[in-house]
Formats: structure tokens, sequence, C-alpha cells
């Protein structure tokens, strides 16, 4: 049996609705998971209500809420600024862990150079592959949809294996790791603040495995935050994200002409 250091799981909610209560149960009962902390960025009043009962009533569980609303990665900041945990489970409200992900994620970290984050399959309620598990480094052509960049179409691979990126619906990272970082970066509201994190870590040496034999079942679209809002975010994103790993003057100029245009771009692929 696969011994796994203390495991801090931080969860970010915003008007995440009752999948919620699914995520936090099996949180609980995972005898991998330490500690939960929440990050409530927003919530209707019954909801933030049974988030503090559920605090009250198991030992593991913290609630992080200031009236503020900062953020996906800003929110993850805080809370792992406070984990006790060895190492960090970032997982969406509106996932479900699959038991016994957890040990296999940390042997397919732990004899790797730091820093090394290792996502799984995030699977929908039919056991199908959702987009965004497993992909290649972003790249403005890759965006532009002139070349592949998402590879859950590929045949799954049977063990962990490294890749250019993974989501930040479900991923470990060593805590120390994660902070020496200086974790996600907060100018990202919403959206590829985890492709900068996981481009981050390779650049400074690292390593990011998509382990397929770990996951969580993603329910998807439980907040009830307006589509139009999500997809503006995630433009602005797109723009922060190739700025600031523009390579010259001659890409600089590409995205400045080509931004303008991602919202587009969603919006047609929505």
């Amino acid at each position: 049996m696969i011994m796994v250091p203390t495991v801090t799981a931080i969860v970010v909610s915003y008007h995440t609705g009752p999948r919620l209560h699914e995520c936090l149960y099996a949180l609980k009962s995972d005898p991998s998971v330490a500690e939960v902390i929440i990050v409530d960025n927003g919530n209707p009043p019954e909801d933030e209500a049974w988030l503090d009962t559920f605090a009250r009533n198991v030992d593991k569980v913290h609630i992080i809420r200031d009236g503020t609303n900062p953020g996906f990665g800003a929110a993850v900041n805080k809370g792992a600024a406070g984990a006790l945990g060895e190492l960090l489970l970032v997982i969406n409200p509106d996932a479900v862990l699959r038991r016994g992900s957890l040990p296999i994620m940390y042997e397919a970290m732990k004899d790797r150079p730091q820093p090394v984050l290792v996502g799984g399959k995030i699977f929908d309620i039919h056991g199908q592959e959702e987009r965004g598990g497993r992909r290649k480094t972003l790249t403005l052509m890759r965006a532009m949809g002139l070349g592949k960049w998402t590879l859950e179409n590929d045949p799954p691979p049977e063990e962990a294996i490294e890749v250019g990126a993974v989501s930040g619906a479900f991923f470990m990272m060593d805590r120390k790791a994660f902070r020496g970082m200086g974790g996600f970066d907060e100018e990202y509201f919403l959206h590829v603040e985890d492709v900068d994190l996981c481009r981050r870590v390779i650049q400074q040496g690292g390593s990011v495995v998509y382990e397929p034999r770990a996951g969580v079942l993603h329910y998807g679209s439980t907040s009830d935050v307006p589509s139009e809002t999500v997809l503006a975010h995630k433009a602005d994103s797109l723009t922060r994200y190739f700025r600031k790993f523009a390579s010259g003057p001659l890409e600089k100029a590409l995205v400045a002409i080509i931004s303008p245009f991602f919202l587009r771009l969603l919006k047609a692929r929505a």
C-alpha cells in the first residue's frame, strides 16, 4: 500500500449549487484527504448556511470567506496559504473524487524532480473523458485551431505520461513547490491560469503529468454564472497568456492583432 503524505484539498465555490455537496462528501470520506479548505467566493445564503453546518460537523473542513470574489486562481492561493497538508489537491466544486485516486497520483509524482503537477482523468456521467484533462502546451496557432491542443481523442495511455498541460479542475502538487512558484498568477480571473501554471512548471525544469488511473466525475455547468460572462473572462485570460509568453516582438505584434477576436472565436466554438 502506498503511504501518501498529508493532503489538503482546496475547493473554490461560487454559486455552485447542490453538486458541491457531493464533492465535499467524497473528500470528507476519502482516507487520503487530511484537510479540506473551502474558499467561498460567493454563494446564496442557504448554501452558505449549509457549508457552515458542514464545517462545524467535520473537523477537517475549514471555510475561507471574506465577502470578496478575487477569481479562481487567487482563491486557490488563499487556500494554499493556510494549508497544512504536504500536498495540495485542487478540485472543482462540481467534481467528485474517485476513491483511491490520490495514492496513484502521488506515485506518479514522487520520483520526479520538483516542481511536479499531476492531473488525472476527468470524465462525465457516461464515463467519457472530457476535453482538457490532457493537453499539449498552448500556442497561438493551436488557440486559433491551427493544430491539435487537447488530447482526449487520442488513445488513452495505460500509465502516467508527461504532457504540456492538465486541467485546473483536478490536480495535485507539492505545497512547498506550489508556494515557491508563487501559486497561480492572480491576474487571471477565470480560465487559463491552469495552463499558465503548467507552462511555468515545465519552464522551471519540472514535469506536468497525466495519470489516467486517477480521476473525478465532473458534472460541469453547475454554476449559475452567465455563459457570456465566462467567455469574456476566458478571452481576457487568453490575451494575458499570449502576451505573457510571447517569444519576441513579432509574436507580440501578432497577439495584439488577434486578441480582439478571441471572444468572437470562443462564441463560435460554443
